[in-house]
């Protein structure tokens, strides 16, 4: 594969990164783009899981963009969730989890293929990163698949206020969905329009009771449906500690048997060594035999 862009670089297997990269910066400063080879030139190797998650963007990605799909449509159950609509946040949930199911083990694949082990730590690190990426997706500022040179982390409660969608005033639009602002403060000093001027006291009070109280209802909502996806990802990280348990008793029970069989091997060929010896002696001793008896004839005839 030629590597004259970026894109091509982590498309290659991860042995070939570090000299690819550096013949692409040769080549771009040579070509008296020297900014871009000074970029290409600090790029660091992904490590492996990084660059299996690489993979699945380029050689899968039609699973892949499933999963990117099934994140904002999470989102978009939250949304209408917690604008007091009708959503079924858990089917939107086991759609994300189905497709990365089915992206873990096309990971597997990947990284048998290439001759790499996948090891539990290495499929657990490519889980979290594909998961952070479905949390993300369609965010401003979101991880880009393809080109990942590190392990992408899931986003901290800060983030997740700010991806979480919410309902009334300052709402804002991202992606088909509505979300909380990372900040949503009354700004003081705010000069008053015709209708506060004609709002009393009293009702100025209520009206922020009654925010108060919807925000109240909003974050309980939001605290149920992270709760569930915390559920969720504790059974998904069951299922797999399970499934790398049985993948490393399986290799255990593998190796055994290989060692076996390689002992059996041996056997087997001193004994076909031996057989033939014995053959061979068998066949010297009937000869000797023969022999023998061709003598004493000829030493009877002289008789």
């Amino acid at each position: 594969m030629a590597t004259h862009t970026i894109e091509s670089l982590f498309q290659l297997p991860l042995s070939e990164f570090t000299a690819a990269r550096n013949s692409l910066a040769a080549h771009l400063k040579k070509a008296g783009r020297g900014d871009e080879a000074a970029r290409v030139k600090g790029l660091s190797r992904p490590p492996i899981s990084a660059w299996t998650v690489n993979q699945l963007y380029w050689r899968h990605r039609k699973a892949y963009d499933r999963l990117m799909r099934s994140g904002e449509q999470f989102r978009d159950a939250q949304a209408a969730q917690l604008s007091g609509k009708s959503a079924d946040v858990r089917r939107a949930l086991e759609a994300r989890r189905e497709t990365l199911a089915e992206l873990s083990k096309l990971a597997a694949q990947v990284l048998k293929e290439a001759s790499h082990q996948p090891t539990p730590d290495t499929m657990r690190r490519v889980t979290t990163t594909l998961e952070a990426l479905s949390t993300y997706s369609g965010s401003p500022g979101a991880p880009q698949g393809g080109q990942l040179l590190d392990d992408v982390d899931p986003p901290g409660f800060e983030t997740l206020a700010a991806l979480v969608p919410s309902i009334g005033d300052g709402m804002t639009r991202r992606g088909g969905a509505s979300v909380i602002p990372f900040q949503a403060k009354t700004r003081p000093g705010r000069a008053k329009g015709p209708r506060d001027a004609d709002m009393s006291e009293q009702d100025r009070e209520r009206q922020r009771k009654a925010k108060q109280a919807e925000a109240r209802a909003a974050v309980q909502r939001a605290e149920r449906t992270l709760r569930d996806a915390q559920r969720a990802a504790e059974q998904a990280e069951g299922a797999l500690k399970k499934a790398a348990a049985r993948l490393k008793s399986a290799e255990r029970e593998r190796t055994d048997l290989e060692a076996r069989l390689e002992k059996i091997t041996v056997e087997v060929t001193e004994a076909r060594q031996d057989a033939r010896r014995i053959t061979a002696e068998a066949e010297e001793a009937a000869q000797a035999v023969s022999d023998a008896e061709r003598q004493l004839e000829k030493a009877k005839e002289l008789v």
